[in-house]
C-alpha cells in the first residue's frame, strides 16, 4: 500500500506532557484534559485516556463521513449516531495493539440501505483511511 497524499486543509496540533498519565491540550486551548490510564490497565482513571480520545474522534469523524454518502445517495441519516469502541491490549510482539468497533444506528433507513451506507462511509472516512490493513475496524449496524 502507498502512502496517499494530500492536500491539507487543516492541521490539529496537540501536546502531552507526562504520556497516559498526564494532560494533553491543543494549541488553540479548546482542549485540555488530563489523561490517566484506565482502571483495568493499573491507572487511577480519573481522566480520560487516549483510546477515549480516538474513539470520540472517529466516531465524530465516520459520522462525517456518512452524512457525506447520504448526501450523495439522498438518503435521510437523521436521527443516527455512531459509537466507537476502541480497544488496546498487547499484541503479542511485545507492543500494544488497538482495535475498533464502529456501530450505526440509522432509523430512516432500512436494514439494508444503513448497511450500504456504512460501507460506504468506511470508505470515505479518513480515520478509516488511516487504520485500514493496519487495525481491525468492525462495522455493525443497530
Amino acid at each position: 500500500m502507498s502512502i496517499q497524499n494530500i492536500d491539507v486543509k487543516y492541521t490539529a496540533v496537540a501536546t502531552a506532557e507526562n504520556g497516559r498519565d498526564g494532560r494533553v491540550a491543543s494549541d488553540d486551548g479548546k482542549l485540555d484534559v488530563v489523561v490517566n490510564p484506565p482502571k483495568e490497565m493499573g491507572g487511577s482513571g480519573a481522566g480520560t485516556n487516549p483510546e477515549q480520545l480516538f474513539a470520540a474522534g472517529y466516531s465524530a469523524c465516520f459520522q462525517g463521513a456518512l452524512g457525506v454518502v447520504a448526501r450523495r445517495e439522498k438518503a435521510d441519516i437523521s436521527g443516527s449516531t455512531v459509537t466507537a469502541k476502541v480497544g488496546i491490549g498487547a499484541n503479542g510482539e511485545g507492543g500494544f495493539g488497538l482495535e475498533v468497533e464502529l456501530t450505526a444506528s440509522i432509523p430512516n433507513v432500512d436494514a439494508a440501505t444503513a448497511q450500504s451506507l456504512v460501507e460506504k462511509a468506511h470508505e470515505v472516512c479518513p480515520y478509516s483511511n488511516a487504520t485500514r490493513g493496519n487495525i481491525k475496524v468492525d462495522l455493525k449496524v443497530a
